[in-house]
């Protein structure tokens, strides 16, 4: 997936509809999808295999020189020449986000496609530390791939962490590791969202809605994210461990989600406990909200926030 910011100046009204009329400034590309996850580790000083599915289109040839300028592997790439490569731009101005243009389509792989995707993705479990699958609900991610990852990886005792996407439902047993936002969350366990309560940790419906999640897909821990309340953190019939939010501008909230499910990995690898990882996520995902597009944290931005919220 490739992300396409636009900044521009909109100082007008467009006389032929109730629109800004934005002045093209800057043009830029990012890793999005899967490449961002890639992207957010690698910027953290992690190495990552990356795996998809592009088109054979001019997009694919940027999205190369694009994860190339970010020092990430193509070699797992798929090519399908019948798909488009996936394509979002957004333009903005004056900081604010006008519009989002997405080029895509979400039917399934072809089945030569799948298996390469499979067999590439299987290849590199060996010595890995663990697995990121990221569900963008584009055909990309189907049960067969969830299932066979999950079994390989079982087999070399390597976590595999997912963030699903409910409206392209996917059955995850025995899954390191979920995180869905709260709407997700509610969508996956199949409940309505009254509304959030003061604190989460204490929010029955939540608290409901991870437990439906649990018995559905034992899923060993859930990282829960909560936009201005922070993370929401359960593993097993442990309590719930509530990490507020540290952001203090909210610029764009593109690519949060994940950067939490990179950061929170990357430092569990590393040998921080779930809640350490949780309150480093938490702090990765204030840095890149301040941020305009598809951002990333460094471990220098991630020092100097940890000693200043000391």
């Amino acid at each position: 997936m490739l992300d396409q910011l636009i900044v521009g100046d909109a100082r007008r009204i467009s006389p032929e509809a109730p629109i800004p009329v934005v002045s093209f400034g800057s043009e830029t590309f990012v890793p999005g999808g899967a490449g961002n996850v890639a992207r957010a580790l690698v910027s953290l000083g992690a190495s990552a295999d990356l795996f998809g599915v592009m088109g054979d289109d001019s997009g694919a040839g940027q999205l190369r020189a694009t994860l190339a300028q970010y020092h990430l592997p193509t070699n797992g790439l798929i090519v399908e020449p019948a798909r488009p490569t996936t394509l979002k731009t957004r333009i903005t101005a004056q900081r604010q986000q006008i519009v989002r243009l997405d080029r895509e389509t979400n039917r399934p792989l072809a089945r030569a496609t799948q298996e390469a995707l499979i067999t590439a993705c299987c290849s590199a479990l060996r010595g890995a530390a663990a697995v990121i699958v990221t569900d963008y609900a584009k055909g990309c991610v189907d049960q067969r791939l969830v299932d066979v990852v999950l079994q390989e990886a079982q087999q070399f005792n390597v976590p595999v962490c997912i963030d699903p996407k409910p409206g392209h439902p996917l059955a995850f047993h025995g899954c390191a590791l979920l995180t869905p936002n709260r709407r997700e969350a509610f969508e996956l366990a199949g409940l309505p969202d009254p509304g959030a309560t003061a604190d989460p940790s204490r929010d029955p419906a939540l608290l409901a809605a991870i437990a439906q999640i649990q018995r559905t897909h034992h899923a060993a821990s859930l990282l829960v994210t909560l936009s201005e309340q922070g993370l929401l953190l359960v593993e097993g019939q442990q309590p719930p461990h509530h990490v507020p939010t540290v952001a203090r501008q909210v610029y764009d909230v593109t690519g949060a989600g994940d950067t939490v499910i990179a950061t929170f990995v990357l430092a569990r690898a590393a040998g921080a406990s779930s809640a350490e990882a949780a309150a480093i996520a938490n702090l990765a995902a204030g840095i890149v909200v301040g941020k305009t597009g598809t951002a990333a944290a460094t471990p220098e931005e991630l020092l100097h926030w940890i000693e200043h919220t000391r």
